[in-house]
Formats: C-alpha cells, sequence, structure tokens
C-alpha cells in the first residue's frame, strides 16, 4: 500500500529529475554535441572553465545580480506586508490584489512594458530619468545601468509572491501577544524587534532561501531585454549555457556549465539556509 503510494512520485522524481541530473553530469565529462554522444574528456572541460573569461564574468554578474535583489526585495516584501497588515476588510484585500498582480504577468509581457516605459526615444520614463541625469539614458545599452535596472525590474514583478509569504506569516502570529505586550507598555519598534521579528525569522529564512535560488537561475529578464550586453555586462550563467549548448552545439561544455551552476545553487542555498537558521535560534 504504501509502495503504490510513494509509486509516482519516485517515477517522476526518477524520470525528470534524477535521469536529466545525471545525464548532464555524464556529457559534462564529455567533448559530445548538443544532441548526441561525444568521446570521454574527463575534467578537460573543468579545467577550461578555469581559463574562461566569459565564465568569469558571468559569475560575477550573477553575483553582483545576487546583491541588488535578494536582500532588497525582502525588505521591500516586509515593509509591505507589515503596512498591508494594518489595513481592514475589502481594503487590504485590494491592496494585496494591486502588489500581486505582476507577479501573474509573463516574463515576456513583463520585459515588454517595461521595455516601452523605458525606450530612450519614447519611453514615458525617459522624462523622468532625464531630469535625474540631464538627459536621457538608454539604459538597457549602458553597463551602469543594465543591471540595476533589470533588478529593479525583477523586484517588482516577483515582489507579490513574498508579500504574500510575509502576511501568511504575520497572521499566524496570535494577536493575544501583541495585547499583553502592549499592556505591559511596550512600544511599536519594541513589539517589532521582540516579538514580531523573531517570529517572523522562519518565514524570512525561507524568502531569502527562494531569492537565492532564483536569482542565480536569472535568464528570461536579462535574455529579453539586454541580451547579455552590452559588452557583457549583464551576462549571466544560464546566457552561457544558453550560448554553448544551442548557438555553438557544444553540448559536454555547457554540462559543464550548468553542472557547476547546479552544485553551486545547492552549497550557497544550504549553507545560507542552515547560517538563517543558527541565526533564528539565536534571535
Amino acid at each position: 500500500m504504501a509502495l503504490t503510494l510513494v509509486a509516482p512520485f519516485v517515477i517522476v522524481f526518477l524520470v525528470f529529475f534524477f535521469y536529466p541530473t545525471a545525464k548532464m553530469v555524464q556529457l559534462s565529462f564529455t567533448d559530445a554535441p548538443l544532441i548526441g554522444d561525444g568521446n570521454w574528456v574527463g575534467f578537460d572541460n573543468y579545467i577550461r572553465l578555469m581559463s574562461d573569461r566569459l565564465f568569469k564574468t558571468s559569475v560575477w554578474n550573477n553575483a553582483y545580480f545576487i546583491l541588488l535583489t535578494v536582500i532588497p526585495t525582502t525588505v521591500i516584501a516586509l515593509c509591505i506586508a507589515l503596512a498591508i497588515n494594518r489595513l481592514k476588510g475589502g481594503m487590504q484585500a485590494f491592496v494585496m490584489v494591486l502588489f500581486f498582480l505582476p507577479y501573474v504577468l509573463p516574463v515576456s509581457v513583463v520585459t515588454q512594458i517595461w521595455a516601452w516605459m523605458l525606450d530612450f526615444q519614447y519611453g514615458v520614463l525617459q522624462p523622468l530619468l532625464a531630469a535625474i541625469t540631464g538627459k536621457p539614458v538608454a539604459v538597457f545599452r549602458n553597463p551602469d545601468w543594465v543591471m540595476p535596472v533589470i533588478a529593479a525590474i525583477t523586484i517588482w514583478w516577483t515582489n507579490g509572491f513574498n508579500v504574500l509569504l510575509f502576511i501568511a506569516g504575520l497572521r499566524n502570529i496570535p494577536s493575544e501577544l501583541y495585547e499583553a505586550a502592549a499592556l505591559d507598555g511596550a512600544t511599536r519598534g519594541q513589539m517589532f524587534r521582540r516579538l514580531t521579528w523573531p517570529l517572523l525569522w522562519p518565514v524570512t529564512a525561507l524568502i531569502l532561501t527562494l531569492q537565492l535560488i532564483l536569482q542565480l537561475k536569472i535568464f528570461d529578464q536579462i535574455y529579453l531585454l539586454s541580451g547579455g550586453g552590452p559588452f557583457n555586462s549583464s551576462y549571466v550563467l544560464l546566457m552561457q549555457v544558453y550560448r554553448e549548448a544551442f548557438q555553438l552545439n557544444n553540448g559536454g561544455y555547457s554540462s559543464a556549465i550548468a553542472t557547476v551552476l547546479f552544485v553551486l545553487i545547492a552549497v550557497v542555498s544550504i549553507l545560507q539556509f542552515q547560517i538563517l537558521r543558527v541565526g533564528g535560534r539565536r534571535s
């Protein structure tokens, strides 16, 4: 009976996750094209990565994008959730829908909206940029602007989900705790530091871990908005996987890059989650 219940999950896991992952690792030790088997080359692909300047640039750009998104989106989502949680009834539901609405849009629609609003000639946001910088800015063709702008778009697009998680966490905090703290004379700041923040820490750790994994896998927005440019200033790891596999037909080398990314995601996310768990226990 138990085997029958777990069999569908085991079959799906083996067919759609374990086998493709094992095949990817196997191909990373060959010189295979995108389709078909290749010759065994050992660690040559990984040795080649160490001297690949584009790979190093991609790793740096991924790290830069994480710095621009993971903590900022978590802080912004927490502030929005705290504000929404103070609203009542229909107004609370309406505001929640407004913040969650961008999350349901496909990436192609999101990038098209922002590409139009930030268009160098006709963008409705160009007057604002001109007021700040003194002149219009081609943000997706400027190495200093492209990654911060794509990071801001990503936060706008995905933050609704984080807000929803924080609101769920806030609603799980018993109101009696706040009433008892108010009777003891605690201020709003003290309630947040001593009550809300420690009880929200598990949700915060989850959001930070999920965001880290998602931003390490960033591809769609960058591919559609900047194509990795200008001058590879927004080139990330998955773009190199795409280039090597689908444009240069280097299945083995692209598998090596994908394997490194897979290990990087697993190690970094596990380490971060464990560190956050320790921090939560101390708080």
